[in-house]
């Protein structure tokens, strides 16, 4: 299926993350598609990651920002319009779940928020007048632990929550100008993080197992391909009549019947 996205430019946030992760992933389906991926990150693997795809014929940017910094952000709003003057859709991916819980400082907490809600809020603000131009859409990447909760972790699943609230209050707002919002909801995905947590486990192997046996759908971890795949749909026109949803990719884990569980 041609997804239309050839020439369209993404914005993606967090997406310098090591080979294979989320946002890393989203770049490359993007660049397959055609499209012209802005990576807008902290990590210096940023610029690895344009001068490949530059390598590759691909138009790409990748603008390194510290996204706990609504100041960067503005400028790194700026550094895309100048080189694009649009934007046809803005994936806000960046997320640290870092375990700022009831026992942290109030600083944490509150780094948390900055780094994993009120980047989407000023990556939205600042780039909405691109957005506006292209007429484009905003998909932001959420967690299932604003739904289910976690414990350890409450500057994340309040961040996360936000998140959800942002989703459709954008879509409410916008829909004046035909700019749709909607929300991917995260749970159990085999990213080269979630590889690394299991390592540190002295019964990894062990714990690995008892979670993919309560993943419904063919007891398996969700991939980063699969999201990237209906993040790809969700922004494109395929999608035209899609707004302020929630978009669970989680092979049953977070809503189906906990009876699917029994063995």
């Amino acid at each position: 299926m041609d997804l239309g996205l050839k020439d369209k430019v993404v914005v993606v946030t967090g997406a310098a993350g090591i080979k294979g992760s989320i946002g890393e992933t989203i770049v490359q389906h993007l660049a397959a598609e055609g499209a012209i991926p802005v990576i807008v990150c902290r990590n210096d693997r940023g610029f690895g990651y344009e001068k490949e795809l530059k390598e590759k014929g691909i138009d790409a940017l990748f603008v390194k920002t510290d996204l706990s910094d609504h100041i960067q952000i503005e400028a790194a709003a700026k550094i895309i319009e100048k080189k694009y003057g649009k934007i046809d859709a803005l994936i806000n991916n960046v997320g640290v779940n870092d375990g700022a819980g009831l026992n942290a400082p109030i600083e944490d907490f509150m780094y948390s928020l900055k780094l994993n809600m009120v980047s989407y809020f000023a990556m939205a603000k600042y780039c909405l007048p691109m957005l506006k131009k292209a007429k484009g859409n905003i998909l932001n990447i959420g967690s299932k632990v604003a739904l289910t909760g976690q414990g350890g972790t409450s500057g994340y699943a309040a961040s996360k929550g936000g998140v959800f609230g942002l989703t459709r209050e954008w879509a409410v707002d916008l829909i004046k100008y035909g700019i749709r919002s909607n929300a991917i909801v995260i749970a159990e995905s085999w990213t080269p993080a979630y590889e690394a947590w299991i390592k540190t486990l002295e019964n990894g192997e062990d714990k690995l197992q008892s979670i993919v046996k309560k993943i419904p759908l063919e007891n398996r971890m969700t991939m980063p391909a699969e999201i990237a795949d209906q993040c790809l749909f969700t922004i494109s026109s395929k999608s035209s009549h899609t707004t302020g949803q929630f978009i669970t990719v989680d092979g049953g884990y977070v809503h189906l019947d906990r009876s699917l569980l029994t063995e």
